[in-house]
């Protein structure tokens, strides 16, 4: 039953208070009357997600906190407009789905799973500017906010290409929930998910045995009269996207008041993160997400002390509702097991019921001898067993993954079965922002994630025997 009162976390905020806090990574705009112009027409635009459907993730992000279920949380590290098509939204999902497969199967967790997608535009830099020879220009933010080339013109803040960013998010939308609810997400078609180049992957062979094993009990079902057609769940699932909530005029202007509870909620996105940068006490993006509804995630690194953490914790979930809160941690390889027992007794001890997820991208970036930004797979796959080693134990359920991944076929991340090399990073390095892990790679990850998630299971119901 829905409650007409509104929540404790919405008193005394409105959706414009985060302007009374110090606000960072914010880009400042030459035009006031464009942006206010920009917010005003953004503000009359339709949600594009709606509160039932935020309910709806928090109550599933609820069961992941409890352990009963899986977080899989991917997509893009910055979506752009150059590379906006539907082939790209697609083969994106199914690797998602292939993903969330290998990880059910191993594990009997139902997989609750976000796409960095439809509104993943804005990026934080380290410095306002960029230095190239002996011009400098503003930093690219993100498509959302100016352009990456390095032109006067195209580095120029224009508050209209937000209005592009919905766009663009109305429409990536538009297909995922098309994909997710009109039989793309069919149990029967799991074959049918392998992209053509991932056969060259050793782990392409896996997944097929693990879909034939899906057809064998399809086949079984089916014959005692359980099939697709009288069962919705096998023929389609449930998809929600995520961003950072970074650009916070664009956040603001597309929140919303629920018309059956009262309650705010910034419709976005069905999830919004705080990250790394920007997740300080007294921060106007804090100030702007203890206001919404949706349940939000933050992003917690090597600096993030303990007390700090519980008091942002108490400001952005005062109620300790569950399914409201993801932790998602982000050390490097080398600092995840002696940073992150830390955090997570400090959680444990206070009995904040939260979700434990596992970012190990952001803390891997190292500079290959080729001069491209990349992160090692051995890396990334490293902090993810030293974050499955940590939760093991402090006696918590590793939560979820948080990858920044792709559906093409790019060399960007080195390694990995599909062996991507230094000297080969420049064959399909197309990344606005930072290294993605391509499909093979995404699914390598899945297997091996699903047997640590396998193990986490085993040992759970050995000890409740």
């Amino acid at each position: 039953m829905i409650s007409e009162k509104v929540p404790d976390v919405a008193k005394n905020w409105t959706p414009d208070s985060w302007k009374q806090h110090e606000a960072k990574h914010l880009p400042a705009y030459d035009d006031a009357a464009a942006l206010a112009a920009t917010e005003a027409s953004l503000g009359n635009f339709p949600p594009l997600v709606f509160a039932g459907e935020a309910r709806a993730l928090k109550d599933s992000l609820a069961e992941v906190a409890a352990g009963r279920q899986f977080l899989l949380q991917g997509g893009d590290c910055a979506e752009s407009f150059a590379e906006f098509h539907p082939n790209n939204i697609r083969d994106t999902f199914r690797v998602l789905l292939q993903m969330a497969v290998v990880l059910t199967f191993a594990s009997k967790l139902p997989v609750v799973k976000v796409g960095r997608m439809a509104g993943q535009f804005a990026k934080p830099r380290s410095s306002p500017t960029e230095t190239v020879g002996d011009v400098t220009l503003p930093s690219y933010l993100g498509d959302n906010v100016n352009g990456i080339d390095f032109t006067a013109e195209a580095r120029r803040n224009d508050p209209q290409r937000m209005i592009r960013a919905y766009s663009q998010a109305a429409a990536t939308l538009n297909l995922l929930r098309a994909f997710a609810g009109g039989g793309y997400a069919n149990l029967r078609q799991v074959h049918q998910w392998t992209l053509d180049f991932m056969g060259r992957s050793p782990w392409a062979d896996r997944f097929k045995d693990v879909a034939d094993r899906i057809g064998e009990a399809l086949d079984f079902m089916e014959a005692c009269g359980l099939a697709p057609e009288t069962v919705p769940q096998l023929k389609t699932t449930n998809f929600y996207t995520s961003h950072e909530a970074l650009l916070l005029p664009y956040e603001q202007a597309l929140t919303r008041q629920d018309s059956l509870t009262g309650q705010w909620y910034d419709t976005s996105a069905h999830f919004l993160w705080i990250g790394d940068r920007t997740r300080f006490s007294g921060s106007a993006h804090v100030e702007f997400l203890r206001g919404v509804g949706n349940p939000i995630g933050m992003k917690c690194g090597p600096s993030l002390e303990p007390d700090a953490l519980l008091a942002l914790l108490d400001t952005l979930n005062p109620a300790r509702e569950p399914g409201r809160i993801t932790l998602i941690s982000r050390f490097g390889h080398d600092k995840v097991e002696a940073g992150l027992p830390r955090l997570v007794r400090a959680v444990k001890r206070e009995g904040h019921p939260v979700v434990w997820s596992c970012d190990p991208m952001h803390g891997n970036v190292i500079k290959a001898d080729s001069g491209y930004k990349t992160r090692p797979f051995d890396r990334i796959l490293s902090e993810v067993k030293g974050f499955f080693a940590v939760h093991r134990a402090e006696g918590t359920h590793a939560g979820g993954i948080h990858v920044e991944m792709t559906g093409q076929d790019v060399t960007e991340c080195t390694g990995g079965a599909v062996a991507i090399t230094d000297e080969g990073l420049a064959d399909r390095y197309h990344t606005h922002c930072d290294p993605r892990l391509n499909a093979a790679q995404s699914l390598e990850l899945a297997f091996l994630l699903a047997e640590m998630l396998n193990l986490e299971m085993t040992e759970r119901h050995r000890h409740a025997a």
